[in-house]
């Protein structure tokens, strides 16, 4: 018999999450418990345990409104790798989508195009993760921090470049501790703690001079490691990045089925929230 067939399968519960963070800390992503709990309450993460009770593979859906919604968290452990894990979790993910009458979206890395490729998935743009350091860049004013109540202005803007409601994410986000929302002018961006380096993004803004603007300040008061995933609409933010020590640390692809453009107004859209969340 093949070994595959012997996992159990089943959706993740809260009480999962343990095994949930062990897995993807173990592969060395940057999510954190409290990501783990927005994708389980408001999605739904499939998962495949061993004879011995230990999850070694999953994937998740987060669906959004306006048709569509995200494929991520597709992890499979390094000692069940090859053996088709991956794909039987995708196929899943994309089933599970369609039921609820929504294209799939996803980013996914160089190697994981071509295979999504194959199962009908469109390239619509690409992004590359940057890794750097905190306290590098000098302090731009007129960046400062969102006050609380200017919250739906964020929401409000991430909604129209993103292309659905996030305002349930964003808001789960700023309730985190560590978190923090910055602006200047209509240029927006949300800067978070993850288990490996602070995540950059979203970062929404109308021009490219409000973006390097922003982006500036966050990287003034950011400490330690810093993750952020620009998108092409970002490019010209490159050699500010640079710079300030930033390195590519890999690629992206933003790929969808079912659709063949990106919802939202992607121009405005400089940062991803991560590519778990789109």
């Amino acid at each position: 018999m093949d070994d595959t067939e012997t996992l159990r399968h089943a959706d993740l519960a809260a009480s999962n999450i343990p095994a949930a963070l062990a897995l993807s800390t173990g592969v060395g992503w940057n999510q954190t418990a409290a990501d783990w709990a927005l994708f389980i309450a408001h999605g739904r993460v499939i998962g495949l345990w061993d004879g011995e009770g230990r999850l070694v593979a999953t994937a998740a859906t987060f669906p959004y409104d306006n048709g569509f919604g995200w494929i991520s968290m597709v992890i499979v452990a390094p000692d069940w790798r090859r053996r088709g894990l991956a794909r039987r979790l995708m196929m899943e993910c994309i089933e599970t989508l369609r039921r609820q009458g929504r294209a799939a979206l996803l980013d996914a890395t160089p190697a994981g195009a071509e295979v999504y490729a194959q199962l009908g998935f469109v390239s619509l743009c690409g992004m590359e993760r940057w890794q750097g350091e905190g306290g590098t860049a000098p302090t731009w004013a007129g960046v400062a921090p969102l006050p609380p109540n200017a919250t739906p202005d964020l929401t409000a803007a991430d909604g129209l470049a993103f292309g659905a409601d996030r305002s349930f994410l964003l808001r789960d986000f700023l309730a985190r501790d560590g978190s923090l929302a910055l602006h200047s002018g209509e240029a927006l961006a949300v800067v978070r703690r993850g288990a490996r380096a602070t995540q950059l993004g979203p970062l929404i803004a109308p021009s490219a001079e409000s973006a390097s603007r922003l982006l500036a300040g966050a990287l003034a008061l950011a400490r330690g490691p810093v993750f952020l995933d620009l998108l092409e609409s970002g490019k010209d933010l490159a050699p500010l990045l640079e710079a300030n020590g930033f390195r590519i640390q890999r690629a992206f692809r933003r790929m969808a089925l079912g659709r063949d453009t990106l919802p939202g107004n992607p121009a405005q859209l400089v940062c991803a929230a991560g590519p778990e969340f789109g």
